[in-house]
């Protein structure tokens, strides 16, 4: 009897072995396929959704992708699914060689197909990522309400402009010229500023 139940349960084995044959990796075709399907979908399906496109039991899914996915009970595949992973991020590492590469291959079908404004897009792209344009920002805080007459004054004469403050009734108004090559001013521009007392205690 117990001769018996070793060659069933032996029989039970092989044909297993048959039907999911496991690979040098260690793994079944199927295991193969849920982990190709789930490294490379990750965050647009779920483990779920993964098992059913590899093959596993509509009804089973859910649950044998959680098996799948546990590292005590299928160490092989979560290893799998970590090695997947890597390759795909070295895959898609952007390295600058690279990059420079892929925007002149796409300047170059951009002019082949005549869209120009595609392809001046992709060399000014091809150029900051070069480092030959140099994105310069500045940013400025405060008033001209904050600053003194003398700030003012000297602020204007940084930009190349000259300035003058008159008082008109209660309130302080200042002239602003841009400086000329020319005799006598080119622009004159009136810019209101705070009441005459408020400019005074500064």
């Amino acid at each position: 009897m117990v001769d018996k139940r070793l060659s069933s349960a032996t029989s039970g084995a092989t044909n297993m072995a048959k039907k999911y044959p496991i690979r040098d990796d260690g793994l079944t075709d199927k295991q193969r396929v849920f982990v190709k399907i789930y490294a490379e979908n990750e965050g647009r399906l779920t483990p779920t959704e993964c098992a059913r496109q590899a093959g596993y039991k509509e009804d089973r899914a859910n649950t044998t992708a959680s098996e799948l996915l546990n590292g005590k009970r299928f160490p092989r595949v979560v290893e799998a699914v970590i090695a997947r992973r890597a390759e795909i991020e070295k895959t898609h590492e952007v390295k600058l060689n690279k990059h420079v590469q892929e925007l002149a291959r796409l300047r170059e079908k951009s002019l082949s197909e005549k869209s120009y404004s595609a392809a001046v897009n992709a060399e000014r792209l091809r150029g900051q990522a070069a480092g030959l344009y140099i994105d310069r920002k500045e940013i400025r805080t405060g008033s001209i309400d904050s600053m003194s007459r003398d700030d003012v004054l000297k602020q204007l004469k940084e930009l190349g402009l000259t300035g003058e403050f008159k008082e008109e009734g209660n309130k302080t108004i200042i002239s602003v010229e841009e400086k000329s090559d020319s005799e006598g001013p080119k622009d004159i521009t009136p810019v209101e500023s705070e009441s005459n007392k408020e400019q005074e205690e500064v």
